[in-house]
């Protein structure tokens, strides 16, 4: 901090005020913000207002990222669509799970995320056709992004219940599965994020992202 002779007099997140020697400690000119606080943030931008004796407040944008080191084992996520229609009334991706690593990973603790724009809003529903785990044993939950991103205002997220087990190191499952609107209106395919108008067969995908206990593992998230 340049300070010009002014103090310190708090400093916020939100309409939360930061307690100091507990939150972060002032040493001269220098603030340390407190891991603990940090890791208490939730994983994305937090921006914090640092307010004076005189002069107008200043911000501090901080990335808070999750450096929690992941179950061991690494992952490849393989796709094709079963229509590559540039409109279709379902969306019906065939993804392979492929363990990467070196130890089995427990699969209640992986997500895969397709990323894809609705259309039209309205109720969607879910459904797993068939998947070595068995089909009772994968979930699927609609997500609405907070702003659309290139290609996406949702995602589907694919999780397991801890009855589907551990896959293998070397080991692949397949999930074919199905989503569709409540009145069966088209989805517009084209340009959707983890949409691949040309594939037929497996292949790696890097648009359609996983995760082991919260972090990613493989692929990219949409900008």
């Amino acid at each position: 901090m340049t300070l010009n002779g002014n103090t310190l007099s708090s400093i916020k997140n939100g309409e939360a005020t930061l307690t100091a020697g507990t939150d972060y400690t002032v040493s001269g000119s220098a603030v340390t913000i407190s891991k603990a606080y940090l890791a208490a943030q939730a994983v994305g931008t937090t921006t914090l207002s640092f307010n004076f004796s005189a002069g107008a407040a200043q911000t501090l944008a901080v990335a808070v990222v999750d450096t929690t080191a992941p179950s061991a084992g690494g992952f490849k996520v393989q796709m094709y669509n079963s229509s590559t229609a540039a409109a279709a009334n379902t969306l019906s991706p065939k993804i392979k799970l492929m363990n990467t690593g070196t130890t089995a990973v427990s699969l209640v603790d992986v997500k895969l995320r397709y990323f894809y724009t609705i259309d039209g809003e309205q109720t969607q529903s879910f459904f797993c056709d068939w998947s070595q785990v068995g089909s009772a044993n994968v979930t699927g939950t609609f997500v609405k992004l907070p702003a659309a991103k290139t290609g996406a205002d949702y995602y589907l997220e694919l999780g397991f219940t801890s009855a589907a087990g551990s896959l293998a190191a070397g080991e692949s499952i397949d999930i074919q599965l199905r989503a569709s609107k409540s009145d069966w209106s088209n989805y517009t395919q084209t340009g959707d994020y983890s949409f691949n108008a040309a594939g037929t067969a497996y292949a790696d995908w890097a648009n359609i992202p996983a995760y082991i206990s919260g972090s990613l593992v493989w692929g990219n998230e949409p900008s």
